[in-house]
C-alpha cells in the first residue's frame, strides 16, 4: 500500500497554551472546517471531541494530551495535519512535555487580554528546549479587555520571543470583525458568527475608499475602533516587512535595494525564519466566536515545517559507541518513539509512537532497543481521541498508535532489529507531592496495586513507593489536581475504593560543605570473604548549575567538572539525581571492574538521604582511593563499601533539607489586594512583582510548596469568589531551620543534628 500524502504535505503539531486560553475550542473548530466532525463541540456543555475523559468533561479541562488526523487545502494540494491537543494546567506537563519532544511544530496560543500567563512560559521553555517552531494565536479578541499589541507586548518581555504580526485585528472587544493580513495585503471580514463562519476577502486599498466604507459601516465603525486608517497601515506594514528581511539575508539585499518584496517572498522568507527559531508569526483571533481559524491553517501549512525540514533525528547505536542519524524517508531504517501509553479496556495497552524513519506494516515484528526485546504488532491505528481507525502501515513522518505492545514504556525506541538504534529518550519532571493510599478491603488491595501498574505505566510523572517505617502506600505526582484526577480514575475505571491521607511535600535533600569518609565492607565467614574499601570525598555542586545540567551538553559538563575536580578523573553524570561521580584513583588501586559498582552503591545511597530519607540531588562525589583483595573483592562489596562511605561523608558535609517552591501568580480585583497579600505573607512567598491586567490587578509570588494546601478554598473565601490563581514549579531552596527540625523530626522521630 502506498503512501497517499507526501512528506513535504504532512505537518506535525501541538496546540499549547495556559489553561483556558482557548485551545480545545480552537481544535474544535480546526475539526469542524476541516470536515473531521459535522457538529463542534463545547468545553462548557461538556461535548469536546478532544476532552473525551470523564474527568475532562467535568471540569471542563483538558487532563490528557489527545491526537488526532485531518486535512487541510492549500494551493490545490491536500496536507495531513496530525495534532495534538495538549492540557494547559501545569499538573499535567509532562502531556506537553512528550508531545513537544515528537512534534515539527506548534501553534502557542494566548488570551488576548491576559497575554503571556505562567503556563504560557513553561510550554513555551518546553518548546525551546525541544528547538520546535511556533507560529502564535492572539484568541479571544473579543473579549472585553483585549489588547492584541500587549499580548504581543508580553511575548518579547517575558518570552524573549520575536513575533512578526502578520495580521492585525479590525474592531476590538464586541466590534473585532475581521483581520488585515500584512503579507497578502487583504482584508478579511466574517460575516456571521455560526458554525458556517463565512468570510469576504478583499484588497486593503478598499479600506480608504469613502464610497465602500459608506456601504459598510460595520467595517467603518470596527476601522475606528482600532484606529486604524492607511497611514497606520503602511507604517506597521513597512515594519513587519522590514522585520522579516532583517532576519532572512535571502532577501534583504533585495529590501536594502529598495526592490518591493512580494506576498510569495514574504511567505517564503518567514517561513525560512519560522523554522529556523528566528521569528514567531502572530494571528488573531477569536475561536469561541469562528473567526480566524482558516486563515490560521493556512499559517500552519505556510509557516511550520513537514518532517523533511527538520534535522534528522539523532540517535546511536546498541553500544552507545557511535552517532546514528535517520532522515525522515520511507526507504531507510524503521525508526519510532514511542511517546505515550494508554491502558484501553476493550484492546489492552496502546502504544502512540512518532515514526522519524522506514515503514512499519500491521503484523510485522518490531525491535524495542531500550528493552532489547522484539515484539509483534497486533494492529495499527489512526487515532481519533478516543475514536479509532484501523490502518495497514505508518511511513516515516507519520503519528499513530500500535496495539499489542506489552514491554514498551514511554520513551522507549522501536527500530528495525538488522539495523538497531536508540533515539534520545523523554525526561519527566521529578513528582513534588505525595499521600497516602489505603485499600479498604482486600480485594481492593489486589486491584489497587493493578491500577497503579497501569497508571503508572500511562504517566511518567506519576510515582509509587512504600514508606519504609511506617509500611504505607504512597502515591506521588505534580500537584493536588494530579492526585485527584489519579484517585479518582482509580475508582471508576479500576473500581477500587480506598481512603487517602492528607497531602506531603517532597522534600530533597544537599550538602553545603566538602567532606570526606572511608568505607570499608569487610565479611569473613569461612571460606571465600567479602573486601570492599573506597575513599570518597563528597562536596556541593555549583548552585549555578544546578537547573540546567540535564540541558548540558558533554562539552559543559565535562568543564563543570574539571572546575569541581581539577584536572584528570573520568566523570558520569546521574541526570535524576544531579550528581557528577567523578574517578580521580590512579595506579589501579581500585581495578576498573570495581568503579561502576561503587559509583551504583553511591546512587542507591542518595535515595534515602540523610536527614530525613528524602532524595539526596546536587552533589559531586569524587573516588580518590581505595584498596582490594585479590581473592575476596566483589561487586558487592565495593557497592557497599560505596554506599557507606557516601552515608558517612554526608553526615559531615552539612547536609540540608530543600523544599520544593512555587511559582504563584494571583489575579484579583483592586479591592481585594490587602487580603490577598496578607494571606500570601502568612504562607512564607517572596513577591516578585505587581502589575495591573484588563481591569484586575495580578501578584507574582514564589512560596513553599507546603505553604500553598487549601489556597483555593482561602483565595475564593477571601475575595468572595472573584479571585482566580495559578501555581507551577519553580525550583528547590533550602528551607528555613525551623521547618527543617519540624520535617526532620516528624519523619525520624529525631531532632535535628
Amino acid at each position: 500500500m502506498a503512501r497517499k500524502t507526501q512528506l513535504a504535505e504532512t505537518r506535525n503539531i501541538g496546540i499549547m497554551a495556559h489553561i483556558d486560553a482557548g485551545k480545545t475550542t480552537s481544535t474544535e473548530r480546526i475539526l469542524f472546517y476541516t470536515g473531521v466532525t459535522y457538529k463542534i463541540g463545547s468545553v462548557d456543555e461538556g461535548t469536546a471531541t478532544m476532552d473525551w475523559m470523564e474527568q475532562e468533561r467535568e471540569r471542563g479541562i483538558t487532563i490528557t494530551s489527545a491526537a488526532t488526523t485531518t486535512t487541510w487545502k492549500r494551493g490545490g494540494k491536500d496536507f495531513l495535519i496530525n495534532i495534538i491537543d495538549t492540557p494547559g494546567h501545569v499538573d499535567f506537563t509532562v502531556e506537553v512535555e512528550r508531545s513537544l519532544r515528537v512534534l515539527d511544530g506548534a501553534v502557542a496560543i494566548f488570551d488576548a487580554v491576559a497575554g503571556v500567563q505562567p503556563q504560557s512560559e513553561t510550554v513555551w521553555r518546553q518548546a525551546d528546549k525541544y528547538r520546535v517552531p511556533r507560529i502564535a494565536f492572539v484568541n479571544k479578541m473579543d473579549r472585553t479587555g483585549a489588547d492584541f499589541d500587549h499580548a504581543i507586548r508580553t511575548m518579547r518581555q517575558r518570552l524573549g520571543a520575536h513575533p512578526v504580526p502578520v495580521q492585525f485585528p479590525i474592531g476590538k472587544e464586541d466590534s473585532f470583525i475581521g483581520c488585515i493580513d500584512f503579507i497578502e495585503e487583504k482584508a478579511i471580514i466574517w460575516l456571521e458568527e455560526t458554525l458556517g463562519a463565512k468570510f469576504e476577502i478583499f484588497e486593503v486599498a478598499k479600506l480608504w475608499d469613502d464610497a465602500f466604507l459608506k456601504s459598510r459601516p460595520d467595517i467603518a465603525a470596527a476601522l475606528k475602533a482600532s484606529a486604524i486608517d492607511e497611514a497606520f497601515y503602511k507604517e506597521h506594514r513597512g515594519k513587519v516587512v522590514s522585520y522579516i528581511a532583517e532576519h532572512d539575508d535571502a532577501v534583504l539585499n533585495k529590501y536594502l535595494n529598495e526592490h518591493a518584496l512580494t506576498g510569495e517572498e514574504l511567505r517564503v522568507s518567514l517561513r525560512r525564519s519560522t523554522i529556523a527559531l528566528k521569528l514567531v508569526p502572530v494571528l488573531a483571533g477569536s475561536a469561541f466566536k469562528n473567526k480566524g481559524i482558516q486563515p490560521l491553517l493556512d499559517a500552519v501549512v505556510d509557516y511550520l515545517p513537514s518532517p523533511l525540514d527538520v534535522p534528522p533525528v539523532e540517535g546511536t547505536t546498541l553500544d552507545g559507541s557511535e552517532m546514528e542519524l535517520r532522515r525522515a524517508s520511507d526507504d531507510q531504517p524503521f525508526a519510532a518513539l514511542a511517546f505515550k501509553i494508554m491502558s484501553d479496556p476493550f484492546v489492552g495497552h496502546v502504544t502512540y509512537i512518532r515514526v522519524y524513519s522506514g515503514v512499519l506494516k500491521s503484523g510485522s515484528y518490531i525491535y524495542n532497543s531500550t528493552k532489547r526485546t522484539r515484539e509483534r504488532i497486533g494492529r495499527l491505528l489512526r487515532m481519533h481521541a478516543n475514536k479509532r481507525e484501523e490502518i495497514d502501515a505508518i511511513y516515516a513522518g507519520d503519528i499513530a498508535a500500535c496495539v499489542g505492545l506489552k514491554s514498551v514504556t514511554t520513551g522507549d525506541t522501536l527500530c528495525d532489529e538488522e539495523r538497531a538504534v536508540i533515539l534520545e529518550s523523554i525526561e519527566f519532571p521529578a513528582p513534588v507531592i505525595s499521600v497516602a493510599i489505603e485499600p479498604k478491603t482486600k480485594a481492593d488491595q489486589d486491584k489497587l496495586g493493578n491500577a497503579m501498574q497501569k497508571l503508572a505505566q500511562e504517566d511518567p510523572t506519576f510515582r509509587v513507593h512504600t514508606d519504609p517505617d511506617t509500611g504505607q502506600t504512597l502515591i506521588s505526582g505534580m500537584g493536588e489536581l494530579h492526585l485527584e484526577i489519579i484517585v479518582d480514575r482509580m475508582m471508576r475505571e479500576f473500581g477500587v475504593q480506598a481512603s487517602v491521607g492528607r497531602p506531603q511535600v517532597a522534600y530533597r535533600e544537599t550538602i553545603r560543605r566538602r567532606a570526606k569518609a572511608e568505607g570499608k565492607y569487610i565479611r569473613q565467614t569461612g571460606g571465600r570473604g567479602q573486601y570492599g574499601h573506597c575513599e570518597i570525598e563528597v562536596l556541593p555542586l555549583p548552585s549555578a548549575a544546578h537547573e540546567n545540567m540535564h540541558e548540558m551538553s558533554t562539552d559543559e559538563l565535562d568543564v563543570l567538572a574539571k572546575e569541581v575536580a581539577g584536572a584528570g578523573g573520568k566523570w558520569r553524570f546521574d541526570k535524576e539525581h544531579r550528581m557528577l561521580f567523578i574517578d580521580k584513583t590512579v595506579g589501579g588501586s581500585i581495578p576498573k571492574e570495581f568503579i561502576p559498582p561503587i559509583d551504583a552503591g553511591i546512587r542507591e545511597a542518595m535515595e534515602n538521604g540523610v536527614l530525613a530519607g528524602y532524595e539526596m540531588v546536587d552533589i559531586a562525589v569524587l573516588l580518590v582511593d581505595g584498596s582490594y583483595h585479590e581473592v575476596d573483592s566483589s561487586e558487592m562489596a565495593f557497592k557497599i563499601a560505596g554506599s557507606m562511605a557516601f552515608k558517612e561523608a554526608c553526615g559531615k558535609a552539612h547536609p540540608v533539607l530543600l523544599e520544593p517552591i512555587m511559582r504563584v501568580e494571583v489575579v484579583t480585583p483592586e479591592e481585594y489586594m490587602p487580603q490577598v497579600f496578607g494571606d500570601l505573607n502568612s504562607r512564607r512567598c517572596q513577591i516578585q512583582g505587581t502589575e495591573s491586567r484588563g481591569g484586575a490587578n495580578v501578584i507574582r509570588v514564589e512560596v513553599p510548596l507546603a505553604e500553598m494546601f487549601g489556597y483555593a478554598t482561602d483565595v475564593r473565601s477571601r475575595t468572595q469568589g472573584r479571585a482566580s490563581f495559578t501555581m507551577h514549579f519553580s525550583h528547590y531552596a533550602e528551607a528555613p531551620a525551623s521547618i527543617a527540625e519540624e520535617v526532620i523530626l516528624k519523619a525520624t522521630g529525631k531532632a535535628a543534628r
